[in-house]
């Protein structure tokens, strides 16, 4: 705890003398000599590796307590065992069954039987609930978008969502006067389920040693690769296998700022940008970037002097951009003539769909002639924008 406050406490006298070079070399016109400005962006890019280095240390450290946290009271006797009362894939006999089965050891009878409860459509088994649940906390580290957007579980089938299309509206009448009719017009969205999925090699060794951790491996694994997939979508997805992204032209947010320049931002448009989000949505706002997004408006000022981006500097707390929590994503588009470099609006708008049932296919022969073992791990999602207004974007000026 007390290396992460040094971190932050150093990142930000980083940033403090940043800002004074800053100020202190800058020309009547806001620009930098060459030497000035490789000077600069070596203090900036500090800032950035520090950040890095915390958020590193800030997962590391939850994920110490989580190992460190006891995982039941202490007895004062020893009572009898309870005997296991949850059914289905809860049920320690199915997670026995399941792990048993992904290392191989044994095909009995009992094995089967318990594993007939997960049988997959496709010839896998659908992993433990428990264990769903590690490959989902996994998925959220790997991908930021699941801690800022809504999340929703669908058992099959499509998902119809009903939308406010427009509303009604109040009259002013007579006394005694007819009341105009106004009704909301309804209409509704579908979210499915597109299947992502990633194929993971195991050595036969590794797989036979009982210290070896093949859950957290396949975990960890899966986590890395489907969760940068899954951001890639939710932001830029095309609806073609995939979900619609937010970014997307019709499917997802509007412009609310159209940039002057085609390769700059001004700190005029990021106001702009903010007021044109309607107020209820800027209670739950989140500016989200990509890092070159990030370096290209950390030299803007306000008209008192003072600078846009300010470092957060206690633990958990955010970046900041006028005064909204800051995310950045490597999938947000750069600023290039007619990109969409930032979003603003309450994340929440955006609902991601999990399809409940993630499964597990042991493949024993397609690479056994490397002495491994390979697993398939397939998992079904959707994301949509659900409510248009709750998000805006600023796009760049086109060429």
């Amino acid at each position: 705890m007390n290396k992460i406050l040094a971190m932050r406490e150093k990142r930000g006298e980083v940033w403090d003398k940043a800002k004074a070079f800053l100020n202190e070399h800058q020309d009547e016109n806001g620009m930098l000599s060459p030497e000035d400005a490789a000077q600069y962006e070596r203090m900036e890019q500090e800032v950035v590796d520090l950040g890095h280095a915390i958020e590193r240390e800030e997962r590391a450290a939850q994920m110490e307590r989580e190992l460190n946290a006891p995982t039941m009271a202490p007895l004062a006797s020893r009572p009898e065992a309870r005997p296991d009362s949850r059914t289905g894939r809860g049920s320690n006999e199915y997670k026995a069954a399941f792990w048993t089965a992904m290392r191989n050891r044994g095909g009995h009878l009992s094995v089967q039987n318990a594993l007939q409860i997960g049988t997959d459509s496709e010839g896998g088994y659908l992993v433990p609930d428990e264990y769903e649940h590690t490959l989902v906390d996994a998925l959220r580290e790997e991908n930021r978008l699941r801690g800022l957007c809504k999340i929703i579980r669908t058992s099959s089938g499509d998902r119809k969502i009903p939308l406010v299309a427009s509303h009604g509206t109040a009259s002013w009448v007579e006394e005694e006067g007819t009341i105009p009719e106004s009704d909301d017009a309804f209409g509704q969205i579908t979210i499915g389920a597109h299947k992502i999925a990633s194929m993971i090699k195991v050595s036969d060794e590794l797989l036979q040693d009982s210290v070896f951790d093949i859950e957290n491996y396949i975990a960890t694994e899966f986590a890395r690769r489907v969760g940068d997939a899954e951001e890639a979508a939710f932001i830029s997805g095309d609806g073609s296998g995939k979900p619609y992204g937010m970014l997307h032209s019709t499917n997802g947010a509007a412009a609310g700022v159209t940039a002057a320049s085609a390769t700059a931002i001004t700190a005029d448009e990021l106001l702009d940008l903010i007021y044109s989000l309607k107020a209820p949505y800027r209670k739950r706002a989140v500016f989200l970037m990509h890092d070159s997004t990030i370096k290209a408006i950390r030299k803007l000022k306000d008209g008192n002097g003072q600078f846009l981006w300010q470092a957060g500097l206690k633990e958990g707390e955010p970046d900041m951009l006028l005064g909204y929590r800051l995310a950045t994503s490597t999938h947000m588009p750069v600023i290039a003539a007619a990109a969409k470099p930032i979003v603003f609006g309450d994340l929440t708008s955006y609902w991601i769909a999990d399809r409940e049932g993630r499964s597990m296919q042991r493949l024993n022969e397609l690479y056994a002639a490397t002495g491994q073992v390979g697993f398939r791990v397939t998992q079904r999602v959707d994301g949509r924008l659900v409510q248009t207004e709750g998000i805006k974007c600023l796009a760049m000026k086109s060429a």
